[in-house]
């Protein structure tokens, strides 16, 4: 009998310090994963939400398009500009996740070519997104932030699969797909810096998704300038633009300096437009035609590769004639391309794009067949002009002509005399550097 009870308090003994070491190894468990909890960093992407916002871009109170913009400054938002070229003058934006809604009406600068926009904010209690800074980017993990849905903040994961040039511009092809009204959403790498601002492009008639590189983005950021209302898009100082100095086009070769007439405006304040925007800034002079002149002004010439057919990229419209018979395809002439008659009866001309006539001499029965082809009359200076100095007088009528060189048609003249490819493009790359507007102060 007292065995029996000396092997049931043994037995106790053994089930109690059993029961307490559980106790403790539980509690220790327990400790270990509170500290584990408090020491876990929270995900990248927690505030991250906090910096995107809807935007809606209206023309006064109709609304015009709808897409994203993320903050890049604590006064910048970055957004596509195509959500503003249909005659925005003002913009909502709300935080991704809800909230107050704030009413934008001013920005500091776009690039029409890369589709982006700067807009001016008031301080909105968010931290601007870091930019990605680094060289590595093909077979990056990429993500986008979607709209939160019960307390759950959606990540769309995918990867950033290849460098593509698309039009002359080098974008960043990602898998991860991008709906229309998510353009201009930020797409992140894992450390949750920006790899750059997703788009939707139609390639050979597919939808493809991609990023604007952060590098296009700096650019931009770097020629911010002073504030402009939305509403000036598309509306030109005219009184400005009548009174300009001159006008100089930066070469490879050297510099042009250009006048446009007053006498075609629609012409002048589009071309200072596109300047001022740096529409032209990097461009290839894309077309050379010995004893005609030189083109540029194509916006899918930027990133052009050497194989690249180009020339057919503007600014996204184009400009109703205007043809002054005064103002005529003399050497030096300036003026604007455009689709043939066939597939352009009203003879609109390129958005963008511009010719400098460096021509050639013509005799006088050469003249009169240009008048009877063309259903045209040389007047008597034009003749003597044509017959003495020289131009292309084969366009008269049907081509508008809006500027003049000044100086520097020396340059263009050995410009158009480069060795070309089949399509008339140069051999080796010349661009238009950038286009420089004197004002008169």
């Amino acid at each position: 009998m007292k065995k029996t009870q000396y092997l049931i308090w043994i037995v106790v003994v053994l089930m109690l310090a059993i029961s307490c070491t559980n106790k403790a190894v539980s509690d220790k468990q327990k400790q270990n994963k509170q500290e584990e909890t408090a020491s876990k960093p929270k995900s990248v992407f927690t505030n991250l939400p906090n910096s995107i916002f809807e935007i809606k871009t209206y023309d006064d109170e109709r609304i015009l398009e709808t897409g994203k913009c993320f903050l890049i400054t604590q006064s910048t938002l970055l957004a596509p500009f195509e959500l503003f070229k249909n005659g925005a003058n003002k913009a909502v934006i709300t935080p991704l996740n809800g909230g107050k809604s704030i009413e934008l009406t001013s920005y500091y600068a776009f690039d029409r070519i890369n589709n982006l926009m700067l807009l001016h904010v008031d301080f909105v209690d968010a931290k601007p997104l870091k930019l990605y800074g680094a060289s590595k980017k093909i077979g990056l993990k990429t993500t986008v932030i979607g709209k939160k849905m019960n307390n759950t903040q959606p990540l769309y994961t995918g990867s950033c699969l290849q460098e593509q040039i698309i039009e002359g511009r080098k974008l960043l092809s990602i898998s991860n797909k991008i709906g229309k009204r998510n353009i201009g959403m930020p797409i992140f790498v894992s450390n949750g810096s920006v790899l750059g601002m997703g788009i939707i492009e139609e390639v050979m008639y597919e939808k493809k998704y991609f990023a604007v590189s952060v590098a296009d983005i700096l650019e931009l950021l770097n020629r911010k300038g002073d504030l402009k209302q939305l509403a000036t898009i598309g509306s030109p100082n005219e009184k400005k633009n009548a009174s300009i100095k001159g006008i100089t086009l930066l070469t490879d070769f050297g510099d042009i300096q250009i006048r446009l007439y007053n006498e075609t405006p629609a012409y002048r304040d589009n071309f200072i437009q596109l300047a001022e925007e740096g529409f032209y800034d990097s461009l290839l002079i894309h077309r050379v035609i010995r004893n005609f002149g030189i083109q540029t002004g194509a916006a899918d010439t930027r990133h052009a590769k050497s194989d690249d057919i180009v020339g057919w990229k503007g600014p996204g419209y184009n400009i109703p004639a205007h043809i002054i018979p005064e103002l005529y395809h003399k050497r030096g002439a300036i003026g604007s391309p455009r689709k043939p008659d066939d597939k352009n009866k009203q003879r609109r001309s390129d958005g963008s794009q511009f010719y400098i006539v460096t021509g050639r001499k013509y005799l006088d029965n050469e003249l009169d067949e240009f008048e009877e082809e063309n259903n045209i009359k040389f007047t008597s200076e034009q003749r003597e002009y044509y017959k003495k100095v020289g131009g292309s007088p084969h366009l008269d009528g049907s081509y508008t002509v809006f500027g003049e060189v000044v100086s520097g048609l020396d340059v263009a003249d050995r410009i158009s005399m480069l060795p070309v490819k089949g399509d008339f493009r140069p051999i080796t790359n010349i661009r238009l550097k950038k286009v420089v507007i004197n004002y008169l102060k």
